[in-house]
Parts: C-alpha cells; sequence; structure tokens
C-alpha cells in the first residue's frame, strides 16, 4: 500500500474531530479547487512574516499553490526585514513577564517587540530605509508609480539587498513572490513601518506621495486581475485567510464591487474560503463573523465550500500548507 505523506498521514490518524477535522477538511477542498483548474488567493493579517511563515508559505509559492496575496504592509516588509537582518532579532519567552521599564528598555536598545520576538530598528528599519528611498527617488525622476510590493520586487530581484541576506532567500515569501512576479494586493500600506518611513520623507520633500500607487489602484488592479483570471478559467477564485482584518476585508469585496457597483454580470463568486482564526464570533465581529454572513454581502455562494479553523494561524498553518505540499 503506496505510504502517505507524514503530514496527511498524521492528521488522517488524528485530526478526528472539531477544529482538528477541519483541517484536512478544508485542505482537501483546497486542492481539489487547484485541481479543477481554480486558482487561489491566500491573504495575511497579524505578524505571520515576523512568525517565519515563509519557510512554508515560500514552497506554496514556488509549487503555484497560490496565485495572489493579500496582505498587510506589516507583512510585505517584515519578511523582508526578516531575510536581512535575521541575526540581529531577539526572542523574548518571558514577553508575559515584562514590566514597563524593561519594555522601555528594550525600546532604548532599538528593540521593537512583536509578542516575543523584536525587531531590530537599526538593522532593519534602517537597512530597508536606505535601499527603498533610493528606489522612489529613482522612479520620480523617471516619472513612475509603482505599488509598494513593486518597490520591494526591485530591490530584492535587482540584487541590492543580497549581500546582506542572513536566512536562506529559499525561506523567504517575499523572495519566492519576486521570483514568481506573483501579483500581491497591500491594502492599507501606509500603516507599516516603510509606509511611515515614506510619509516621513514627503514630509522632507525628498519625494511626492503620488509615488507610491493608492489603495483604490490596488482594488482597480485586483478588479482587473480577478476579471482576467476568472475569463481564463471560466470559474472563480478561492480565498484562503489567515486571521481577519484588512488584509481580509479589501480583498474579498471585489466581488460584490464587481456585481453591484460596475453591474457586471456572469462573474463568479470566491469558489472556495477559509479562515483561520482566533476571533469570536460577537456583535458587529468582522473578522469572526461565520462565512455564512458572507453570502448576505454577494461574496460567497450557497454552494462555496466554506471552513473555519479557530486557532492561531502560527500553529494551523503551517500544517495546512504541509498538507499540500506533501510534507
Amino acid at each position: 500500500m503506496e505510504q502517505k505523506p507524514f503530514v496527511r498521514a498524521f492528521a488522517d490518524r488524528h485530526y478526528r474531530h472539531f477544529n482538528a477535522a477541519v483541517i484536512p477538511e478544508a485542505a482537501q477542498a483546497y486542492d481539489a479547487c487547484l485541481q479543477s483548474g481554480g486558482r487561489m488567493m491566500i491573504t495575511l493579517a497579524g505578524a505571520m512574516s515576523t512568525a517565519e511563515l515563509g519557510r512554508s508559505l515560500a514552497e506554496m509559492i514556488r509549487q503555484d499553490k497560490v496565485h495572489i496575496i493579500s496582505c498587510t504592509g506589516a507583512n510585505l516588509e517584515e519578511d523582508v526585514m526578516n531575510l536581512v537582518a535575521h541575526n540581529h532579532y531577539e526572542r523574548i519567552p518571558h514577553y508575559r513577564d515584562l514590566s514597563p521599564a524593561e519594555e522601555q528598555a528594550l525600546l532604548d536598545r532599538g528593540l521593537n517587540r512583536v509578542t516575543d520576538t523584536c525587531i531590530p530598528e537599526e538593522e532593519a528599519f534602517r537597512k530597508l530605509e536606505g535601499v527603498m528611498v533610493d528606489l522612489w527617488k529613482a522612479a520620480e525622476a523617471k516619472g513612475e508609480r509603482k505599488f509598494p510590493h513593486e518597490f520591494f520586487y526591485e530591490a530584492l530581484m535587482g540584487g541590492q539587498l543580497n549581500d546582506a541576506f542572513q536566512i536562506d532567500p529559499a525561506d523567504s515569501w517575499m523572495h519566492a513572490a519576486a521570483e514568481k512576479g506573483l501579483p500581491i494586493v497591500c491594502p492599507g500600506w501606509e500603516d507599516s513601518t516603510l509606509g511611515n518611513i515614506f510619509a516621513a520623507h514627503c514630509l522632507e520633500g525628498d519625494v511626492q506621495p503620488a509615488t507610491v500607487k493608492s489603495g483604490i489602484e490596488y482594488m482597480m488592479y485586483l478588479a482587473d486581475w480577478y476579471t482576467e483570471t476568472t475569463d481564463e478559467t471560466g470559474q472563480g477564485v478561492g480565498f484562503f485567510q489567515i486571521g481577519g482584518g484588512i488584509a481580509g476585508d479589501f480583498p474579498i469585496c471585489v466581488v460584490p464591487m464587481l456585481h453591484q457597483d460596475l453591474g457586471r454580470t456572469g462573474v463568479p463568486l470566491w469558489s472556495y474560503f477559509c479562515q483561520i482564526s482566533d476571533s469570536t464570533t460577537s456583535y458587529g465581529s468582522y473578522s469572526g463573523a461565520v462565512p455564512n454572513e458572507k453570502i448576505t454581502w454577494g461574496k460567497l455562494g450557497v454552494d462555496t465550500p466554506r471552513f473555519v479553523i479557530e486557532s492561531d494561524a502560527t500553529i494551523v498553518a503551517p500544517l495546512f500548507f504541509g498538507w499540500l505540499l506533501d510534507w
């Protein structure tokens, strides 16, 4: 009898009920979407890049198991920060016990804490700033405007950061995405460290705000991509959401926008939906809303495969991707 890959065999043996049971069920439906010729979007909220999700997500990208990503500005930059400053990161296992004075001491050392992991300001933020400011100025001088992710792709593929790599670039999802030219949507990029740095340089008069394209232009970009992709495949795109927030809320709205605001007919709804989240359903909670609610907004259909895994994405997502990657 053929031996199953480890993660699949482990899930079959142990993940039989409750949230655990949803993992192989949702993974099978994800795989079925791909096997039928469909495409898949993955959305990244929270600090998934700082959690080094690139160790599994990069391979998902390389194996064409994800075709577009929507992420926060933090996830866009923090994967690259980890790529160039990993050796200077500092882990604080006892972060729950820190006093305000100890938090201040971390700041004084140039360490910005994300749960148990401190990002080094000088080696991460400022190292990227030098490269990105040059790219922003060069684009402006040529009269070019680009999306935030395109500037990152330019930096990664142009070799400006190669000498600074401190991890294997195979473990960077942004490096894998840049190599593939993967479409990315980054709503609310302004709410990120590089977004703040860009605003500061605009205030100084170094660059103009219009040099970096806006969130509205990202929605227009996504609308064109979704329309072209569904025309090509004849079916909708799957939606795999990690966490909540703008990374998921923004792109899922492209379908009702195409239907209701542009009046286009024949555009497929999202063809699959799965969310990993620890947000609970409550009055007014969008991140914790059950998928059925999205039917009323014209995002999902009655027959759309729908799954919710109520758990920690830093634990679940690598297992889920491992199932799909035959690990």
